[in-house]
């Protein structure tokens, strides 16, 4: 028996080569880094859908949008018929065509939508009057265009801050208010 016989051939390398090549890739693959957490379930039940990386615009009765969020997640139970959604990026925009902008670590949109509630961090923007609020919790309600926080928050304008208990604002009348135990920081206007 010769021995060149016992050696593996050129063949064999070839197959071998390639079966390393094919897991080294399969280890490298991007796609498997999009792929959603688990289905999430909790006394809420299990969700109807779920989306990844996505963007929910609302309309009102005439057909205009008033409402749109941004978020890396979005998850609908049917039983309570709750949306909760991560990190929400929020555009609301009143009937001036404005755009409020809010965002939070969580929101849930309650049954049929309506209200909006943002939790943990929340932050709303008024551009157009260069005002800034920072809560704890913060609802909306999108029918009558109020937005409240029952948790204490800090109402900013620069250079001005003020702090309250309570804190109320209507997008469509463009009115704010801060109650309750309000303190304030007004520095002079320079000479």
């Amino acid at each position: 028996m010769k021995l060149s016989a016992l050696r593996p051939g050129f063949r064999f390398w070839l197959v071998i080569l390639l079966l390393v090549l094919g897991g080294g890739l399969t280890l490298l693959d991007p796609r498997e880094s999009n792929v959603p957490d688990l289905v999430p379930n909790d006394k809420a039940g299990e969700p109807d859908y779920y989306l990844v990386d996505a963007r929910l615009t609302r309309f009102d009765a005439q057909g205009t949008p008033h409402q749109r969020i941004d978020t890396p997640r979005l998850v609908h139970t049917p039983l309570d018929d709750v949306t909760r959604v991560d990190q929400p990026d929020l555009a609301l925009i009143d009937d001036s065509g404005r755009e409020w902008i809010a965002d939070a670590d969580n929101g849930e949109l309650g049954p049929d939508g309506n209200p909006l509630t943002l939790s943990g961090d929340a932050h709303l923007e008024a551009p157009a009057e260069r005002w800034q609020l920072d809560t704890e919790v913060l609802v909306y309600d999108s029918d009558s265009g109020h937005v409240w926080s029952e948790t204490p928050a800090v109402l900013r304008q620069p250079p001005q801050q003020m702090q309250g208990e309570r804190f109320d604002a209507w997008i469509h009348d463009n009115t704010a208010r801060l109650t309750d135990n309000v303190t304030g920081h007004h520095p002079p206007e320079p000479q």
